[in-house]
C-alpha cells in the first residue's frame, strides 16, 4: 500500500459564472495557481482589497472579504509508476461538492459534507495523467447548517484536508469496523475482502507497545466478521482513562512463484468502551457520568474552517477540559478525523449532527424534498462508517430544532441503531421545541422543555417565554430541575389544536400546536444549549483577526459607541457585563448539577459565538482564549466531575441570624470518596470569621449526594459586608482513593446589620415629582429624586439577569411574531469605588444585593449629555443607549441626586434599606459635590 501525496501547487481557475463544464474547463491549461490544501480565501484569491467594500461588510458575522460562491477549478499533471494489478483511490478530504476528470473523461461526482471524497480511479490510470478537480459550494441537496454557515465557518470552496491517491494491491481490504465487548475483553471485527474469493489474514492488537492479542483467519470474498480476545489486563477508554488499543490486520495471499507473501498491513485504533443509557443516566464501561457539554459550530476565524490537524484539536479540546468540559455536541456539522483521533487521545465524547437544520418530511406532505431528505440519510450512514470506530463518537443527533414527521425521524434512527449500535441516537436537538416528544427509538432526549411550563434550562428568549428561573426569580443556590423533569403531578395543559407562530432557525414559522402530550422520560435528558448569556464587546479583540475572517462588525460596534460619548467606558462595560455573565453561568450550570433527573447539559457556549447577530456569549472568546472575566481553576469549582455545592435560599443576609446550608456533592469520578469531611468557613477578605466541620461516614460514588445540612450565626456587623461562604471536601488520608486536588466551591454572601439608621436630614429634600424637584433646585437645596416621569420613550425596563444570546437577532425574532421585544441590556456597570457606596459594599458588576433594586425599575435615558453616572445600565452594542440609574448634578445653585430604582414596595429587604440610607447619607453630607452641570431644560429633556 502507498500514498501518492497531491498537496503543493495546482493549476485554478474561479468560475463564478458556473460556465466551466459547459465550456469544457478540464480540457485547459489554467494561468492562475494555488497551493493546496487551501480555500479560496486562506489564498486570498479574487478581488478583495486591503479597503472592504462597504457591501461586503456583515454587522451580524463576521466578514470574509474573499468570499467565493461558485464554481472551482484545479489541475495537475501526475506521474505514476507502476500500476498494473493496482487499485487507484483519489481521496479528498473535507470539500464541499467535487467533480472529477481524468485527461478528458469524467470520473464522477461526491456531494458528502461531512465525510472525504474517495474516487476509484484504477480504470483511468497511466503513467502520466492530467487530474482536474471542480468544487462547487452552491448547489447542496440540503441547507448544510454550520458545516456552510456564514454565522460559523462561512460557505468556504476549496480543499481543506488530506488530497492523495492511495495505492493498493489488487486484492485489498476496505469497510473495517471494530466493534469491542468491554464484558468479555474482545473484539469483533467486519471486514470486506476485494479482489478474491478468499485470502488469509492475521489480526494482531497492541496496547501500551505490547502484544495482547493475535490470530489468523480465513476469509471469504465480501463481507467477513471475525472475533478475537485480549489479554492481560483491560484498559479502557473513558474521560478519565482514554487508553488506546492498534488493530494490525495482515493480508496474506497465495502466488503462484512464492509459497506464502505478505502483501500489506493495515492499521487501526480503537478504544475498549462501552457508552450507554441507564435509565434516566449515562453510564462509561458500567460507571455512571454525566455530560458537562459545549455546542461546538466549528468557528475558527483565522482560516474560517476549522484544523485539520490532530494538534490543532489536541489543542481546542485541551483549552475545554481545563474548563470541566467532557463532551462536544457539534451543531449540524461534523469535524474533521484530526478532531476525532484528538478527542480519542484526551477522553472527549463527542456527538456530530447531521447538517441539516428544519423540517423532515414525509411523502405526501407539502415541500417534499425526496432526493435531499435521502441525502441527509445517507450522509449520516457516511458518518457512521468513516468515523464509527473512534472511541470518542459516542452519540448521534439527526440535527438541530427539527420540525415535520416523527414516523420519519423514528425510522431514520431505527436503521442508523441496527447499523452500527457502538453509538447512541436522538431525533434530534430541542426538536417540535413547546411540543416535545420523546421517540420510541431514540436512546436519549436533548431539549429544553416538556412543556410550557416544565422548564429545565435557566434562561429563555422572550419569544420563547416564559423565562428561565435565572431570569426571573431572586438568585439562590437551591432550585433544580427534578420536579419539572418528572413531576408529581403534570403541568402540561391540554387543550384544543390551533396554530402558533414559533421561532424557527433564526427566523419564524407558523405551526400547528397539537394536544399537549404528558411526557415522563425513561431515556436521559440533557439540558439544550445551556446559558446564552450575553456581554458586551471586548474591543481589544479587533487586532486578533489577523486571518481569513475580520471583525468588521466590532468596529462598527466600537464606532456606534464612539458616537454615543461612552468609548471611554467600553472596557469597563466589557467587564461588568462578563463577570456578570459568568456569574450567570455558574447559577446555571449548579443548578443542572443539583437535579438528579438531569444526564448533562450542553453550554451554548464556553466561546463567542460570531455570527446569528454576533453572539457574545462565552468566557472564551472567539479563538478560545481567556477575556480576563474568570480564570479556568475558578470555573473548574462548580464545572467538573467532582462539584460540591452549597444549597442557599439567598444570597442576602441580616447579620446576627441563622444560616443554614444543605451541602451536595455531584460526583462522577472512577473512585470513590470514602468517609470525607466537610468544611465551611465564612471570611471577609483572607480573615477567616468562622469554621465547621463534618466527618461523613461512608462512601460516595458516582451521583448526586446530599451529604448533610450545616448551620451557622451569621456574625454581628457594624456596617454591611461582603463575605464569602466557603464549603470543602477534605479527604480521608486513610481512604487514598482521590484523583485529584480539594473539591471546593464558594459564594458570595451579603450581610447587613438590623439597626435604626435614622430620619431624613430635614435639609435634604426627598420626592418623586420632577416639579417639585426642580421647584428646590432653583432655591439651592439638595433633593433626592426618584422620578414617577420615566416611561417607555425617556427610560428603558430594569432587568436582573443579561441578555439572552444578542439583542437584534431576537428583537428581530420577537417583532415577526408579535411578540414583546426583550430588554436587550447587560446588567450595571458601577463606580463601586465612589462615596455614595461607603454603607453599600458592591462590585463594579451586577450582584444578588442588586435584585430588588434593579426589579421593577426603569433606566434613565442621557442621549446627548454629559452626566456619569454612579450607576449605568449597560445596554446592547445594537441600541447603545446612555443609561443611568444613580447620577448626580447641579442645577444653578441647587444639587441634585436621582435614583431610578424602584424602592418604595421593598424596604422590608435589609439591602434596600441600607440603599437607601446610603443615598440619604451621601446627600446630606459635605461630600455630596456633584461635578456635572446642566440647566434646568436639560433636565426636562430627559424626562426628569
Amino acid at each position: 500500500m502507498g500514498k501518492i501525496n497531491l498537496s503543493g501547487s495546482w493549476g485554478f481557475c474561479l468560475d463564478g459564472d458556473k460556465a466551466g463544464i459547459r465550456k469544457e474547463y478540464y480540457k485547459e491549461n489554467f494561468g492562475d495557481s494555488i497551493i493546496l490544501p487551501a480555500t479560496v480565501s486562506t489564498a486570498k484569491k479574487g478581488k478583495a482589497t486591503e479597503d472592504i467594500p462597504a457591501e461586503l461588510i456583515k454587522t451580524g458575522s463576521l466578514t470574509d472579504p474573499y468570499l467565493f460562491e461558485g464554481y472551482t477549478w484545479y489541475s495537475k499533471t501526475i506521474e505514476i509508476g507502476e500500476f498494473r494489478d493496482r487499485e487507484f483511490f483519489l481521496v479528498l478530504e473535507r470539500t464541499r461538492i467535487s467533480h472529477v476528470w481524468i485527461g478528458e473523461e469524467y470520473v464522477g461526482c461526491n456531494n458528502s459534507l461531512c465525510t472525504s471524497h474517495r474516487y476509484r480511479i484504477t480504470p483511468y490510470v497511466k503513467k502520466q495523467l492530467k487530474l482536474t478537480i471542480m468544487v462547487d459550494n452552491t448547489s447542496y441537496p440540503v441547507n448544510g447548517g454550520h458545516m456552510t454557515s456564514a454565522d460559523t465557518q462561512t460557505n468556504w470552496n476549496g480543499i481543506t484536508g488530506e488530497l492523495y491517491i492511495e495505492e493498493l494491491n489488487s486484492i485489498y481490504l476496505s469497510n473495517v469496523n471494530i466493534y469491542p465487548d468491554v464484558a468479555k475483553r474482545s473484539i469483533q471485527v467486519k471486514v470486506s475482502l476485494n479482489g478474491a474469493e478468499s485470502t488469509r489474514i492475521r489480526a494482531e492488537v497492541s496496547c501500551k507497545g505490547e502484544s495482547v492479542g493475535v490470530k489468523a483467519y480465513v476469509i471469504a470474498g465480501g463481507e467477513n466478521w471475525f472475533s478475537l480476545e485480549l489479554e492481560g489486563e483491560a484498559y479502557t477508554w473513558s474521560e478519565h482513562t482514554p487508553e488506546l488499543y492498534q488493530l494490525k490486520l495482515s493480508l496474506l495471499c497465495e502466488k503462484q512463484d512464492t509459497a506464502v507473501q505478505q502483501e500489506a498491513d493495515y492499521c487501526y485504533t480503537f478504544g475498549l468502551r462501552e457508552f450507554k443509557a441507564a435509565g434516566p443516566y449515562f453510564e462509561i464501561n458500567g460507571q455512571q457520568t454525566y455530560l458537562r457539554g459545549k455546542h461546538d459550530g466549528l468557528i475558527f476565524p483565522l482560516t474560517g474552517h476549522p484544523p485539520m490537524e490532530v494538534e490543532g484539536w489536541l489543542k481546542v479540546l485541551g483549552i475545554a477540559k481545563e474548563y470541566g468540559i467532557n463532551h462536544y455536541r457539534f451543531h449540524t456539522c461534523c469535524p474533521p478525523k484530526a478532531c476525532f483521533v484528538a478527542a480519542d487521545q484526551l477522553g472527549v465524547y463527542l456527538e456530530p449532527e447531521l447538517p441539516f437544520w428544519g423540517t423532515v418530511t414525509e411523502e405526501g406532505d407539502a415541500g417534499h424534498d425526496r432526493a435531499a431528505q435521502q441525502y441527509l440519510i445517507e450522509e449520516g450512514f457516511r458518518i457512521l462508517d468513516e468515523f464509527g470506530n473512534h472511541p470518542s463518537f459516542v452519540m448521534m443527533s439527526l440535527g438541530n430544532e427539527l420540525w415535520g414527521s416523527k414516523n420519519v425521524l423514528n425510522s431514520i434512527l431505527k436503521n442508523y441503531k441496527n447499523y452500527d449500535g457502538r453509538h447512541l441516537y436522538t431525533q434530534g436537538s430541542n426538536n417540535f421545541q413547546f411540543m416535545p416528544v420523546i421517540l420510541e427509538q431514540e436512546d436519549f432526549y436533548c431539549g429544553v422543555r416538556f412543556s410550557r411550563e416544565r422548564l429545565f434550562r435557566g434562561s429563555y428568549a422572550m419569544c420563547d417565554a416564559p423565562q428561565g428561573h435565572i431570569q426571573t426569580a431572586v438568585p439562590d443556590s437551591v432550585y433544580h430541575y427534578d420536579r419539572m423533569i418528572r413531576p408529581e403531578k403534570m403541568l402540561a395543559e391540554k387543550g384544543e389544536d390551533r396554530e402558533v407562530t414559533i421561532q424557527y432557525g433564526t427566523g419564524v414559522k407558523t405551526v400547528k400546536m397539537e394536544e399537549a402530550e404528558e411526557i415522563i422520560p425513561e431515556v436521559p435528558v440533557i439540558s439544550h444549549e445551556i446559558g446564552q448569556y450575553a456581554m458586551y464587546p471586548d474591543f481589544s479583540e479587533i487586532g486578533k483577526y489577523t486571518g481569513v475572517l475580520k471583525a468588521e462588525n466590532l468596529k462598527i460596534f466600537r464606532e456606534r459607541l464612539k458616537r454615543k460619548g461612552m468609548l471611554h467606558l467600553a472596557d469597563e462595560f466589557f467587564k461588568a457585563s462578563g463577570r456578570f455573565a459568568a456569574a450567570c453561568y455558574k447559577a446555571e450550570i449548579e443548578t443542572a448539577l443539583r437535579s438528579r433527573e438531569l444526564a448533562g447539559f450542553q453550554l451554548l457556549d464556553l466561546q463567542d459565538f460570531s455570527g446569528q447577530g454576533t453572539a457574545l456569549v462565552g468566557i472564551l472568546n472567539a479563538f478560545l482564549e481567556n477575556k480576563g472575566i474568570i480564570e479556568a481553576e475558578e470555573w473548574r469549582e462548580f464545572c467538573s466531575d467532582a462539584v460540591i455545592l452549597a444549597e442557599l435560599p439567598g444570597f442576602v443576609y441580616t447579620a446576627g441570624k441563622e444560616l443554614t446550608a444543605g451541602i451536595k456533592l455531584a460526583l462522577y469520578r472512577q473512585c470513590a470518596i470514602l468517609s470525607p469531611t466537610v468544611v465551611l468557613s465564612l471570611s471577609e477578605g483572607t480573615e477567616v470569621l468562622l469554621s465547621k466541620e463534618i466527618r461523613l461516614e461512608g462512601n460516595y460514588t458516582n451521583g448526586v449526594h446530599q451529604l448533610c445540612d450545616i448551620t451557622i450565626t451569621l456574625p454581628e456587623l457594624e456596617g454591611p459586608k461582603k463575605l464569602t461562604l466557603k464549603v470543602s471536601l477534605r479527604e480521608n488520608k486513610l481512604a487514598n482513593t482521590w484523583e485529584d486536588s480539594e473539591i471546593k466551591n464558594s459564594y458570595e454572601l451579603w450581610v447587613y446589620p438590623d439597626k435604626n439608621l435614622g430620619a431624613v436630614n430635614k435639609d435634604l429634600i426627598v420626592t418623586k415629582s420632577p416639579e417639585e424637584a426642580l421647584d428646590n433646585l432653583n432655591k439651592g437645596k439638595r433633593v433626592l429624586l426618584y422620578p414617577d416621569s420615566l416611561n417607555e420613550k425617556n427610560s428603558i425596563e430594569g432587568t436582573y439577569c443579561t441578555d439572552f444570546w444578542c439583542y437584534p437577532m431576537f428583537r428581530s425574532i420577537s417583532e415577526s411574531m408579535g411578540k414583546a421585544v426583550p430588554v436587550g441590556t447587560h446588567g450595571l456597570y458601577i463606580k463601586k469605588n465612589h462615596r455614595i457606596f461607603k454603607h453599600f459594599p458592591t462590585e463594579a458588576y451586577t450582584t444578588p444585593q442588586w435584585y430588588q433594586l434593579i426589579e421593577d425599575s426603569r433606566a434613565c435615558i442621557l442621549e446627548n449629555s454629559q452626566l456619569e453616572p454612579m450607576v449605568w445600565t449597560i445596554d446592547n452594542f445594537e441600541r447603545n443607549h446612555k443609561l443611568g440609574n444613580l447620577f448626580e448634578v447641579r442645577v444653578g445653585e441647587g444639587k441634585l441626586l436621582v435614583c431610578t430604582f424602584n424602592l418604595e414596595k421593598k424596604k422590608t429587604h435589609p439591602n434596600v434599606k441600607w440603599f437607601e440610607y446610603c443615598l440619604i447619607e451621601y446627600a446630606s453630607s459635605d461630600e455630596f459635590e456633584p461635578e456635572f452641570a446642566v440647566e434646568p431644560e436639560e433636565l426636562k429633556r430627559i424626562g426628569l
